[in-house]
């Protein structure tokens, strides 16, 4: 490989019939290969017009030095020359061209490499009593498990139901209940219709521990996580739910339950009916359209509840109202399985106010946020990682 100025010296030789064989022989392959030593043409930040202007530069130069008797001839050889110079300049925009689609090329290789990080869906693992496991987003259709009184099935529709016999075979049963667990990875999501027809929502990243069967005077089961819940109507057993130190006790209503502990509170929210909620020393009634926010056993604090936003993840929708970036990327985390990195702490004080269905890739939910201003963002495997 040769530099321009070397090949545009052995050229001029070549015109004036001074190049030797071997001369001539490298030039030719020079000619083939059309590769340039071009000076900063390997920088990322070189620019095409920069490119240009320096060899249209040096192409002026050299008309200006070109020195020959006769006119005719003169005019000649400055055509050859600006030939070999308008050649320079074609190969090397050609070869920062193909170095631009190499480099292309290399990123959407790698974007085909990794594999792209899709929304979750329905998925869940139920834990048994006697501690056997069942996949449920693998498992088939129709009846999982049978133990005394209760057959646990799967619907066509990816939700789990408790089927539950009252009969002389389940006294023994009945002294001593069995519990289960169900439990959502982040990614995943999943019902389940209790053996009472209490129907559960499970968010990602959420587990809820029930019996097989409501025994005694009370229904209760123990939560982690998000849920939503509409209970079955029975005055005469309070359903009452247990999460991170919080009791919500109800007779029969819909409402819905954040505990997940990397917010540091417990906020349940009623849609319809009337809860008791209770931690620590305070205790508060819920009315439809409040929620009570709960924080280390102190005063629990109400407040009118916006629904739309608390609800979206059940109704398949991301909606976020001027909601903090680190509210934002919690939800987003838990629900694509993906870290989340801050490089600048000032963009966890940005805010996201939209709406975006939560089924498309994640991707279009953070362009969507780009637009807004709110955030810059790249991925680099399974992490998001956030700038300002």
């Amino acid at each position: 490989m040769i530099t321009k100025e070397e090949f545009l010296a052995l050229y001029e030789k070549y015109m004036s019939g001074q190049c030797t064989a071997d001369e001539k022989k490298l030039l030719d392959t020079y000619r083939d290969e059309m590769t340039l030593a071009e000076e900063g043409l390997d920088d990322d930040l070189v620019k095409e017009e920069d490119v240009r202007t320096r060899i249209w530069q040096r192409l002026n130069d050299n008309r200006k030095i070109v020195q020959l008797p006769s006119r005719k001839v003169t005019k000649y050889r400055w055509l050859q020359v600006a030939a070999v110079f308008v050649a320079v300049l074609l190969a090397g925009l050609f070869f920062m061209q193909r170095k631009k689609n190499q480099e292309t090329g290399t990123v959407k290789l790698t974007n085909k490499v990794q594999p792209p990080i899709l929304p979750g869906g329905n998925k869940a693992y139920l834990t048994l009593a006697n501690g056997s496991r069942i996949v449920l987003d693998d498992a088939q259709n129709g009846k999982l498990a049978t133990r005394p009184g209760v057959t646990v099935s799967k619907t066509g529709n990816g939700m789990l139901v408790y089927h539950f016999t009252n009969s002389n075979n389940n006294t023994a049963a009945a002294a001593t209940p069995e519990f289960n667990t169900i439990t959502t990875p982040r990614g995943g999501q999943y019902q389940v219709v209790l053996e009472d027809g209490t129907r559960v929502w499970l968010n990602a990243a959420s587990s809820i521990k029930f019996p097989q069967a409501f025994i005694g005077a009370t229904r209760e089961v123990e939560l982690s996580g998000e849920a939503y819940f509409e209970v079955a109507k029975n005055k005469a057993k309070p359903f009452i739910v247990q999460a991170n130190g919080t009791k919500v006790q109800v007779f029969g209503t819909h409402f819905n339950i954040n505990a997940y502990g990397d917010n540091n509170k417990v906020t349940t929210t009623l849609l319809e009916g009337s809860v008791r909620m209770s931690s620590g020393g305070s205790a508060v009634m819920l009315a439809p359209g409040q929620q009570g926010d709960a924080v280390n056993g102190a005063t629990i604090k109400v407040s009118p509840a916006d629904i739309q936003q608390i609800m979206a993840w059940k109704n398949g929708l991301f909606i976020f109202h001027d909601l903090n970036i680190t509210d934002v990327m919690k939800q987003v985390s838990r629900w694509y399985d993906v870290d989340v990195e801050y490089r600048d702490d000032e963009v966890k004080n940005n805010e996201f106010g939209g709406t975006v269905s939560k089924y498309k890739s994640i991707n279009e939910l953070l362009d969507v946020m780009v637009l807004t201003r709110s955030i810059h963002y790249k991925i680099e495997g399974r992490r998001v990682i956030i700038m300002k």
